[in-house]
């Protein structure tokens, strides 16, 4: 596997100069959603990588290496031994079709052969539970899916998401890695406290939450928040919801992506079950960081090479964090070594299997991290 990669800004353009490379399969770009609506920079790719199958979406950061940048966008073009690339792509215009565009991309590129899938959704108008319950429906047992929902900082306004195009709203692109000559692991973890007693869901469908304890979720939730809930659905990031079932050690962590106050409902990007329970949680600075520590020895414990790494985090830890954001990149780092080519970005959700058998599932307020090595 050879890995090279770049960033564009607007300041300095190209921060190294391209030559045409018929022999790269596989680009992946993630930036922001105002570079990535430009034409200019697709056509750009395109005549550097002419054979090269493109996949871009929009972040809330992106992380190349150790850095994490903003209004910026970073590639990695990827030329493998023998490894073949094959891509799909579906519109997806209201979140209730994302099961059936999950179980559509896994047709489409389920092989025997196929060995990993890379998801890049809109991170806006997609249910990400149900898109990650399709591609489970479909894909060969042994295939694993690992992604993220795109980013749009924290506005909230409008995700992109291209493949051999344009990035373009409501679009999810599936990547598919064919080989048995590749070997993937990955890891995700959080590192937040929960904080505040259970509540049972009362009232929600899918991803929309209408009541907890028979209260308004929305009010219950802006009384938490404070001052924090003019800011909504933002500040939100700040306090997600963990969402378990009665008995469940740990669960499953949900981020509010919108507010509709004349429902009083909060919509969030996965799925929040009627009968589950639900717990506020709150940041706490050190245990986000050695979240990406675990996340990153998760993937090493099930292979300890790697050539790159993906890495796809919560915009909420970057939110928290801050300043100190490269901090949990550079914890990672520590974890892979030098030698791993480190990429990804900040979404708006976290694609990864729980387990190693495990299938993939919406993860909100994480640290996923996807190893590859060829051999």
């Amino acid at each position: 596997m050879k890995i090279e990669q770049n960033c564009w800004t607007q300041e300095q353009g190209w921060k190294n100069q391209i030559k045409p490379d018929y022999e790269v399969q596989l680009v992946l770009g993630f930036g922001s959603r105002q570079i990535l609506e430009a034409a200019e920079r697709y056509q750009e790719l395109q005549e550097f990588f002419p054979s090269a199958q493109i996949a871009c979406c929009s972040t809330a950061g992106e992380i190349q290496g150790e850095r994490v940048l903003e209004d910026s966008l970073c590639i990695t073009a990827i030329t493998f031994n023998q490894v073949q690339v094959s891509s799909a792509a579906i519109r997806v215009d209201v979140a209730s079709d994302s099961f059936a565009a999950g179980q559509t991309l896994g047709e489409q590129l389920g092989s025997d052969d196929l060995t990993y899938v890379l998801v890049l959704s809109d991170g806006l108008h997609v249910n990400g539970s149900d898109l990650a319950k399709g591609l489970a429906d479909k894909l060969p047992e042994s295939t694993i899916a690992t992604g993220g929902l795109s980013g749009d900082a924290d506005a909230f306004s409008k995700t992109v998401v291209g493949l051999n195009g344009p990035a373009q709203s409501n679009q999810v692109v599936a990547i598919g890695l064919h080989g048995k000559g590749l070997m993937v692991a990955h890891g995700s973890l959080g590192g937040w406290d929960p904080f505040g007693p259970d509540r049972l869901v009362t009232k929600a469908a899918g991803n929309v939450l209408f009541e907890l304890d028979g209260q308004s979720a929305l009010s219950l939730y802006q009384e938490y928040l404070g001052d924090y809930a003019d800011e909504l659905p933002a500040s939100g990031l700040l306090f997600p919801l963990l969402v378990h079932t009665e008995g469940e050690t740990g669960g499953v962590v949900r981020t509010i992506l919108g507010v509709d106050e004349e429902n009083n409902s909060l919509t969030f990007a996965g799925d929040v079950p009627e009968g589950s329970y639900a717990r506020l949680m709150k940041a706490n600075f050190d245990r986000l960081v050695d979240g990406a520590t675990g996340a990153a020895i998760k993937a090493t414990e099930m292979f300890t090479q790697s050539q790159l790494a993906i890495l796809i985090s919560c915009v909420g830890r970057k939110l928290v964090l801050q300043q100190r954001i490269e901090e949990e990149v550079e914890a990672v780092r520590e974890v892979l070594g030098e030698s791993t080519a480190l990429t990804g970005f900040y979404s708006y959700g976290e694609l990864s299997p729980l387990t190693p058998n495990g299938n993939c599932e919406l993860h909100n307020q994480t640290m996923t991290i996807t190893t590859l090595f060829e051999n």
